[in-house]
């Protein structure tokens, strides 16, 4: 099942998104997460990899792992129960044309696929069908959709956070602390292994500290009118 209208261009940057099929959960512990979120970091490299033979046996640490070269940037991520959301683009000095971004989602999805149907015995597809992607086009646009990705984790205690605005935000704050399953600590500047995830460079640098980080991604999501919101989903 494809959605993307256009081709994915070299230097733009792109909201991608997948989901379980049938909107089936897709992570169901801890170490699932905790792989995928490797996956992100492992994935993202010139190399091919395969997690068993370069990683298990060879007894290396994932985040260790030389990966060369990289083949695209990644600003922002989150994973939730049933999907996942990825701020991303591919510079344009990028090592695989226009089909970094395509390289590394088959890579990912794939890879984390065969983990979870060799872990669980299942068969058949994990996810809906190939990733979709929506173009950010301009800095509101960019603003609202890392606020967006960072705010999600809110859905889980409550869920119509988005149609009616966050109820509680010293709630939202707390739990997004101890949310570990999205780039909002590494943004927050916690010192972990996940930081080498995000490419900041190619990135504009938005906050100066933590304190910025945290206040505008609640004022972004809440200022935020209703163009720049639709305008970075899709159909």
């Amino acid at each position: 099942m494809g959605y993307r209208k256009a081709p994915l261009v070299r230097g733009e940057f792109y909201h991608i998104y997948n989901r379980g099929n049938s909107r089936q959960q897709i992570f169901f512990n801890d170490d699932d997460y905790r792989h995928f979120v490797k996956l992100l970091y492992l994935c993202n490299s010139v190399k091919k990899i395969n997690f068993r033979e370069d990683i298990v046996e060879k007894k290396i640490d994932a985040w260790d792992f030389d990966r060369e070269e990289t083949i695209v940037s990644i600003g922002a991520w989150v994973l939730m129960p049933n999907h996942f959301h990825i701020y991303i683009t591919f510079p344009k000095d990028g090592l695989l044309g226009e089909n970094n971004i395509s390289v590394f989602m088959r890579k990912l999805c794939t890879a984390y696929s065969k983990y979870i149907n060799a872990k669980y015995k299942r068969t058949g597809s994990l996810f809906e069908g190939r990733f979709r992607s929506v173009r950010v086009s301009n800095e509101v646009q960019a603003k609202y959709l890392f606020s967006y990705i960072h705010l999600n984790p809110v859905k889980l205690f409550q869920k119509s956070w988005k149609e009616e605005g966050i109820h509680d935000k010293n709630k939202a704050i707390s739990f997004l602390d101890k949310y570990r399953w999205s780039s909002y600590q590494d943004h927050m500047l916690v010192n972990r292994l996940e930081n080498k995830i995000l490419d900041r460079d190619n990135f504009l640098d938005y906050f100066s500290d933590r304190k910025d980080f945290q206040k505008e991604i609640f004022e972004w999501f809440e200022g935020s009118d209703e163009v720049s919101q639709k305008t970075v989903f899709w159909e």
